[in-house]
């Protein structure tokens, strides 16, 4: 069974996944980072492969972003950097990012290298639903990578249930339109919330996007079966570094 499988498995609520950009704020802090996030006692890992237009993404994540790709981060340095990260971590990792590095890479060798390096998700927010479903659908399924999908506040209960049908692990759910790190009062979006959960989706859920404190991570997983911590995390990181002390204080803070 898929790590992310096993992980909803044994723990259906409060999972925490931390989302990272490999390469900041230094080029080689990749491997110290999950070794401190998981000792941090960190459910998942997302691992972000930067990317100069990160349309989805704040001004924290695509600063992070811009800082990983001037310190030389890219996709085949970040797989060099993984290789051996399996023998750090059992934890469930993923991979985020948009699809012009994987397009430039190769769909096909990105998803092989991804087995190759014990990754278990993939995150592609602009990949078309119909063209993974048409053509890498099956690359995914053969290597035992899960393709994790995101469904929005306006996102179609039709549209919903096909990505639930076409998913697994979980589905990931947008606490709202805005970009990454956005300040919404995620207490006004309990409609939303209660609306994915009358649906009964077959598939758990992860709530990402403005959870920032132990508040909206307690709210968050009132509603699904946790929360996605990017952009809070990587301001920590920036401003604290990423020594085990700093990771395991941020962590400690959501959780109490």
């Amino acid at each position: 069974m898929n790590r992310i499988e096993s992980l909803f498995k044994k723990k259906q609520n409060g999972i925490l996944s931390i989302y990272f950009t490999a390469g900041f704020p230094q080029l080689n802090d990749t491997l110290s980072v999950i070794r401190n996030l998981e000792e941090s006692g960190v459910d998942m890992l997302e691992i972000g492969f930067p990317f100069s237009d990160p349309l989805a993404d704040g001004p924290v994540i695509q600063h992070s972003s811009f800082k990983a790709i001037e310190n030389g981060m890219t996709l085949t340095l970040l797989f060099e950097q993984l290789k051996d990260a399996r023998q750090h971590t059992q934890m469930p990792l993923v991979l985020m990012g948009y699809m012009n590095p994987v397009l430039q890479y190769g769909e096909k060798n990105f998803i092989k290298k991804c087995k190759e390096v014990g990754i278990d998700g993939v995150i592609l927010p602009d990949m078309p639903l119909d063209y993974f479903e048409r053509e890498l659908n099956s690359v995914f399924l053969e290597n035992d990578i899960l393709n994790i999908m995101l469904i929005t506040p306006e996102t179609s209960e039709k549209r919903i249930k096909y990505i639930d049908q076409l998913s697994k692990g979980f589905v990931y759910m947008v606490s709202s339109n805005s970009i990454t790190g956005g300040k919404n009062n995620m207490d006004l979006q309990t409609n939303y919330f209660s609306r994915i959960n009358n649906m009964r989706l077959k598939n758990p859920t992860l709530t990402g996007f403005g959870i920032r404190d132990h508040q909206t991570y307690k709210t968050a997983c009132q509603y699904s079966n946790g929360a996605i911590i990017g952009t809070a995390f990587i301001q920590h990181i920036a401003e604290h570094g990423v020594e085990k002390n700093s990771i395991q204080s941020f962590i400690k803070k959501l959780r109490k």
